[in-house]
């Protein structure tokens, strides 16, 4: 695999050029975002001599990490409700959109060349389709010949952001799947093997003929993935190209949502993919080192005005400059000595 679990940009920080500042950000949680927040942090220790150490080990991971303080951040791409937002004294922002998409092994069948709906998937990970060959697959892909070959489902093992944003998508369009599963970072999964971080998914589905799982798009590409198109809310036929995540990210009402708490699956529009969804910053309303704390807000500042396109060319959606200006303004309001740190 390309993708390490923690990302370590080491730099020299002078004190005579950053008198007050942290010569290093840590952080923990989602692995959705890692792709992005290495490429970022890898630019800005090159540009300030400020590293990151972030260690990608989940959203459960992150939101444990910055409750119990050990981290200046957390990162989570389940959104917390305004309660326990307010209950353990954080400040939540989102970083950056993304998508999950649904993966498969079958020899002979291409990136984007099967489709799947919501309630097929859902049916998939309820362990009531076993087989590749089913009618209901097959109803989908008419002219695809499809094997007699048992799906094998793989999903995350541990808590985790991308298993809320694929359960929420089900959740909203299967019923059943609400009713017996329901949508959390982590679920009492019907059936499956569990594999730890987008990683092991990626190299589990890899490795498994007739494997199903899901894994953030970046994993996807940057390892070759096979991945499945989908019909969105809208019943067209869409794949996960950053036009079609752009289009899902901009359903999002961040202006009036209590804490930025806004789940993009299942968006509206015709071109939207369905199964998108962002990631969010969690920290400390008082820090434990307020020097620790600024670093982290230079550096998210920077990112999203400075790290755009390197977002976009990992086929994350960046934040609109509107939302970036609301986001720094609660910072400001909300974060003890934020004030002027960025």
């Amino acid at each position: 695999m390309k993708l390490l679990r923690t990302v370590v940009v080491v730099g020299f920080v002078a004190a005579t050029v950053f008198p007050a500042a942290a010569d290093e950000i840590t952080g923990a949680g989602s692995t959705f975002v890692y792709p992005v927040l290495a490429k970022w942090a890898d630019t800005y220790q090159k540009t300030t001599g400020v590293r990151l150490n972030y260690q990608s080990i989940g959203s459960g991971g992150g939101i444990q990490q910055i409750t119990n303080k050990t981290v200046t951040f957390g990162a989570s791409d389940m959104p917390l409700m305004p309660a326990d937002v307010e209950k353990n004294h954080f400040v939540q922002f989102p970083l950056v959109n993304g998508a999950v998409v649904p993966l498969l092994n079958l020899p002979g069948i291409k990136p984007g060349e099967l489709t799947l709906d919501g309630p097929t998937m859902a049916k998939m990970f309820l362990g009531e389709i076993t087989k590749w060959n089913d009618p209901m697959i097959a109803k989908l892909n008419p002219g695809v010949k499809l094997p007699d070959t048992a799906i094998a489902i793989v999903h995350r093992s541990e808590g985790s952001g991308t298993t809320f944003i694929w359960t929420d998508y089900l959740s909203k369009i299967s019923p059943e799947w609400k009713d017996k599963v329901g949508s959390n970072t982590a679920v009492e999964w019907p059936v499956g093997i569990g594999a730890k971080g987008s990683e092991g998914v990626s190299n589990n589905v890899a490795q498994t003929v007739g494997a199903f799982g899901y894994v953030e798009y970046a994993y996807a590409m940057q390892n070759n993935l096979t991945y499945a198109k989908t019909i969105n809310a809208a019943g067209k036929v869409v794949a996960p190209t950053a036009a079609s995540f752009l289009a899902a990210a901009a359903s999002a009402d961040w202006a009036h949502a209590q804490d930025f708490r806004v789940v993009i699956t299942n968006a509206p529009g015709d071109t939207s993919w369905p199964v998108a969804g962002s990631t969010f910053g969690l920290m400390q309303e008082t820090p434990v080192n307020e020097a620790d704390s600024a670093a982290a807000l230079k550096f998210f500042d920077w990112g999203y005005k400075n790290g755009k396109k390197m977002a976009t060319d990992l086929d994350y959606v960046p934040m609109p400059d509107s939302v970036v200006a609301l986001i720094e303004k609660s910072w400001k309001e909300k974060i003890k000595g934020a004030g002027g740190s960025f």
